[in-house]
């Protein structure tokens, strides 16, 4: 198949200058890297055409010979000679060029120089659970944390090499940090597997951390729990986190807080929610309850006459407090009725008189539920003809 020419394959013109010329190139190598186009044996070829392409006119002198002879001048003749520079440019030369454009991006496909690795690296970031209760998350409190956390290590600094002893040049890499494997086009560059990336190597290991650099250490730490915190809440200690490596910046710490499940209270962001029991002749007759709240205090909540099972009442002010500040939440009351039990016979006797006594009128609720299902009843037997069993 003829070559395309080599202006047309980087989509200028014969008139294009150094600068222009670098750009289109840098444009259509980013867009058929291999990286970019993985099994992709068309973008593959593209890549190679246009590095070769490249590889020719960026040099004013291969340039000038191929505006002169086109393609013969890196081609052999008709009669197995070559042309004036003995062949076309090798993949050792893409590359080469490919790394002087873009100076190692993509892993490096030159191998050449890079920038010296294994040098100062932030430490990790830790995570610390902690469980409070419900009283503790209404008026804050201070928590002392025993954290296990890497610390750089006294004795060597954080180098791991003995004191008196020094670091030696890494004889893999030769000091870079990086090795490269492949060969031809494509090589990558990738972390010394001796040394790390560091580019030195401990001969003498630190006694304290084994040549590691750093300890395993429980550090206590003070922390506030600030008043209003919300199940789920995340605190960040800055700088609290793992120790960084070669004298780099501690990670931090998150401090994931749970709110313990409270046996009397719900809580609905700023609102707390309870249920009280209330006798029935208070709930019939209206009276008043005791009933907790949440800073260790006490309200009395006032019981309208014939108040039912799951009446809601609100105290205002008596929730939790806002976390960005603002007023507390409200604490919504919800009455639970009691039925008594355990009663005499006289007890029931009374009982028995208030119910011949009371008629329909005390009992709403139940007679509206009683005419429900007697229409209920009579539209099925309405339906079949035949009395329902």
């Amino acid at each position: 198949m003829a070559k395309r020419d080599y202006y047309e394959v980087l989509g200028v013109d014969r008139s294009v200058d150094e600068k222009a010329l670098k750009s289109a190139y840098r444009k259509l190598a980013m867009q058929y890297h291999p990286d970019r186009n993985p099994d992709d044996k068309e973008a593959e070829a593209r890549f190679k055409e246009v590095g070769e392409a490249y590889a020719i006119l960026s040099d004013p002198e291969k340039r000038a010979a191929y505006d002169r002879m086109g393609h013969a001048a890196f081609e052999g003749g008709m009669g197995g000679g070559q042309g004036p520079f003995g062949g076309q440019a090798g993949a050792a030369d893409f590359a080469d060029i490919f790394e002087q454009v873009f100076g190692g991006a993509f892993g490096g496909m030159g191998g050449g120089r890079g920038r010296q690795r294994g040098g100062p690296a932030r430490g990790s970031d830790l995570r610390y659970d902690l469980e409070v209760n419900l009283q503790d998350a209404f008026a804050g409190k201070s928590e002392t944390l025993k954290v296990p956390t890497n610390l750089t290590c006294e004795r060597c600094d954080g180098n791991g090499a003995e004191p008196g002893t020094s670091l030696e040049t890494c004889p893999q890499c030769a000091g870079a940090g990086v090795v490269t494997a492949g060969n031809g086009m494509f090589r990558i560059r990738q972390t010394c597997p001796r040394c790390g990336g560091q580019g030195k190597t401990v001969t003498t290991p630190c006694q304290a951390c084994d040549g590691v650099g750093q300890v395993r250490k429980v550090r206590s730490l003070n922390v506030d729990i600030p008043a209003g915190v919300e199940d789920g809440m995340r605190i960040r200690l800055a700088g609290e986190g793992e120790a960084g490596a070669k004298g780099g910046p501690r990670g931090d710490l998150y401090i994931f807080v749970s709110i313990r499940h409270d046996e009397l209270f719900e809580r609905d962001g700023p609102n707390l929610y309870c249920r009280a029991t209330v006798p029935m002749v208070t709930a019939a007759l209206g009276g008043s309850i005791c009933c907790p709240v949440i800073d260790g205090g006490k309200a009395e909540l006032k019981i309208p006459a014939a108040s039912q099972t799951g009446k809601r009442m609100r105290l205002k002010g008596k929730g939790m407090p806002r976390l960005r500040g603002g007023p507390r939440g409200d604490m919504i009351v919800e009455l639970y009725v009691e039925t008594p039990r355990n009663l005499t016979d006289r007890q029931k006797e009374l009982l028995e008189e208030f119910c011949d006594l009371s008629g329909g009128n005390c009992n709403p609720e139940s007679e509206g539920f009683m005419g429900k299902a007697k229409r209920f009843w009579d539209d099925l037997t309405s339906e079949d003809g035949r009395p329902n069993a």
